[in-house]
């Protein structure tokens, strides 16, 4: 079996994989959330995007895992997807849920019309602040699951937003699957298009939103079982 480590996105933290982890134990997987530096029980810790990727490598380190599933859940794909290249022969794969995936010199920004994120984290006092239950509409969650997701938000330090990623290799040499999340956007992006031609990469689509950890955890989980054991 295989040890996952489960990172979410902005602003969540390790709590947000509670469905996911009972699944994956279930199966008989060792499950490692983990909550990144500046969020949830880390708030207030500085933070920036190399921060993260730290955050991920040390946590693999200090548990001495191998044949380690790295999950990287939408921002968290960034660093997620350098700590993969920087763990070595412990990696069995990596899997980014609806993410974004590095590019050496880019930020999680990079690409975006991005002067309001960044004036919404310049006006409080460098964090990225939580939104409102409309931001989750649309994105197959029920309202107990919105404001679940709402009460455990926590502002995120914009300074993981905004600095580059550093990669010496490309992430289409990783051993990697691709969630995407068909509600949030039918089609992947086009840098992840491209990663999708390496016969190291595959792709599955799940009919609900971008927080399948909310909406579909026994789905997902099933998902990153069977990324796991892929050959």
């Amino acid at each position: 079996m295989s040890e996952f480590v489960l990172v979410a996105g902005v602003r969540l933290g390790a709590w947000a994989w509670d469905e996911v982890a009972v699944e994956l134990r279930a199966a008989g997987h060792g499950v490692h959330p983990l909550t990144l530096s500046g969020v949830a029980e880390r708030r207030g810790k500085p933070a920036g995007q190399q921060t993260h990727v730290r955050d991920v490598v040390e946590e693999v380190e200090r548990l001495d895992l191998r044949d380690v599933v790295l999950v990287g859940h939408s921002y968290a794909g960034i660093p997620v997807g350098q700590a993969a290249e920087r763990i070595g022969e412990r990696l069995g794969r990596v899997v980014f849920v609806d993410a974004s995936v590095p590019a050496h010199g880019r930020s999680f920004l990079w690409g975006w019309d991005s002067a309001g994120a960044e004036a919404s984290i310049a006006a409080n006092d460098g964090f990225w602040p939580t939104p409102g239950p409309d931001h989750f509409a649309g994105q197959g969650l029920t309202d107990e699951q919105i404001a679940r997701i709402v009460s455990g938000s926590t502002p995120h330090p914009g300074a993981t937003l905004t600095e580059p990623a550093v990669l010496t290799g490309s992430m289409g040499d990783l051993p990697a699957t691709y969630v995407k999340c068909l509600l949030d956007d039918p089609e992947p992006s086009e840098d992840v298009v491209e990663l999708l031609r390496s016969d190291r990469w595959d792709l599955v689509e799940l009919d609900t939103g971008h927080w399948p950890m909310f909406s579909r955890p026994r789905e997902l989980a099933a998902i990153l079982h069977r990324s796991a054991t892929r050959t």
